[in-house]
């Protein structure tokens, strides 16, 4: 699947300037922060036990559920990213791995957040990586994703310090990526829009 190797090539290529780009960035999101609070709050309600931070990146949503006291890891795509992400918080596990293909046990994660990691992700592939969701997450689990709102998608060419990338952007309504939710075997509980009217729309969706 070329798309998962240019992904990962990009990726491994930006990982520090990204990371530079993202480390404070939930300083100034409260609604982000929120989230991921309520986050925590189910994941403790559904009797806690490991979280998986699936396309974690650089580790800094990681470490803020670390923060809030879940039992947080990462897994990323590029082990460029997660180079920075074992420098920057060398006290949390992040391991290498894809989401289509997701190295984790089945039933063995209370929790699994997918934030902003699965807009690179075709439409055909998403419900492979829901399937790997559905699998892993034991009964009763929550899962959160964020995702770019919308229709369409970009291709963007470079990125975070000026290198060069080669990877799609797909943004999709609540609705589509709810049904995906449900075909995978989960109950969607409730649906927050971001910025709506602003220029890059997101939306959040937490599901068991």
């Amino acid at each position: 699947m070329h798309w998962l190797t240019n992904t990962r090539t990009s990726y491994d290529a930006v990982a520090k300037g990204y990371a530079a780009q993202m480390r404070d960035s939930l300083t100034d999101r409260p609604y982000l922060r929120g989230m991921m609070t309520l986050f925590a709050d189910l994941v403790r309600g559904a009797g806690d036990g490991p979280v998986a931070d699936v396309g974690c990146g650089p580790g800094h949503v990681t470490a803020f559920l670390h923060e809030l006291g879940l039992d947080a890891f990462g897994i990323d795509l590029s082990p460029g990213m997660i180079e920075v992400a074992r420098h920057d918080h060398p006290g949390i596990r992040f391991e290498v791995g894809s989401m289509t293909d997701l190295p984790l046990a089945d039933a063995s994660v209370a929790g699994l957040l997918a934030w902003w990691s699965l807009i690179h992700v075709p439409d055909d592939e998403v419900p492979v990586a829901l399937a790997h969701f559905r699998r892993v997450v034991r009964p009763g689990g929550v899962v959160m994703l964020g995702f770019h709102e919308g229709n369409g998608t970009t291709h963007k060419t470079n990125g975070y310090g000026g290198h060069p990338m080669d990877v799609y952007i797909h943004r999709r309504p609540q609705a589509r990526v709810a049904a995906w939710l449900h075909q995978a075997g989960f109950t969607v509980e409730a649906g927050i829009s971001l910025d709506p009217t602003g220029r890059l729309p997101g939306a959040v969706l937490f599901a068991r």
